[in-house]
């Protein structure tokens, strides 16, 4: 489902891509992310995916309320605080999204899929 928002001039209607795309810049950007994930259905596989391929590990969903769930599909650095780089990760990307779109994100569910040792 699309997000929309009404203004004086017309309808604005958002592609869950977008959010996508903009939510997995920020996350990439947050300190303990190696980056976004991809698990594959045959073997049950984990890959990192690049810049360009980074909305395959998120999953948007915009219920009829216009507010925004995200699932992230990541992998975090090695040694880092779980807890800690998640926290960050919801609060950045909640804010940043929520001032991009001017639509509520009301959940944010973020999946370890693996664990990486950065140089």
């Amino acid at each position: 489902m699309k997000g929309s928002m009404s203004t004086n001039l017309g309808i604005i209607t958002i592609d869950p891509d977008v959010i996508a795309k903009y939510a997995g810049s920020v996350a990439v950007e947050c300190f303990g992310i190696v980056g976004m994930a991809a698990v594959s259905m045959k073997d049950g596989l984990v890959k990192l995916l690049k810049k360009e391929s980074i909305t395959k590990g998120i999953h948007v969903s915009i219920n009829e309320d216009n507010k925004i769930t995200l699932d992230f599909h990541v992998i975090v650095a090695y040694g880092v605080s779980i807890s800690a780089v998640t926290d960050n990760l919801i609060s950045n990307v909640k804010y940043r999204v929520e001032e991009f779109s001017d639509m509520q994100v009301e959940k944010i569910n973020i999946f370890i899929e693996g664990v990486r040792v950065i140089d």
